[in-house]
């Protein structure tokens, strides 16, 4: 698991699926620090409003350029459309943070060759290696 925490870290362009408007939210506090750590990240809410001075797309289809790593924070079922999304636009890294995962979406994954993290450490644990 640590090689793919570090292969998935070391990814620079992110999309944040579950970004929040409110600000004690990890989809926010996940967004905001990585932004703020020099990363290119992008916000995805069905909402699309704006965060942090940011433009939030309502899809990951409809994201400007294509992401290395999709971070995801809403609910289990929510999920499970979010790994097919990825599995349709070929994005092939998918972090899951804790309360996210469901056994579907994480087999799902690993059936369609998507490298997934999930059930382990959320994002921000690995905040350090940010840089």
């Amino acid at each position: 698991m640590n090689d793919l925490i570090e292969e998935f870290v070391n990814q620079r362009v992110w999309a944040v699926v579950g970004v929040s408007t409110d600000t004690r939210k990890f989809g926010n506090i996940i967004f905001r620090d990585m932004r703020g750590a020099g990363y290119e990240v992008y916000g995805v809410h069905p909402s699309g409003e704006s965060v942090a001075g940011e433009s939030i797309y309502r899809s990951l289809s409809e994201l400007p350029i294509r992401p290395d790593v999709v971070d995801v924070v809403v609910p289990p079922p929510v999920t499970e459309q979010v790994v097919r999304e990825c599995h349709e636009l070929g994005l092939g890294r998918v972090w899951i943070q804790p309360g996210a995962a469901s056994d579907a979406a994480i087999r799902y994954c690993q059936e369609n060759d998507i490298k997934v993290i999930a059930g382990g450490p959320c994002a921000m644990v690995h905040k350090r290696r940010w840089t």
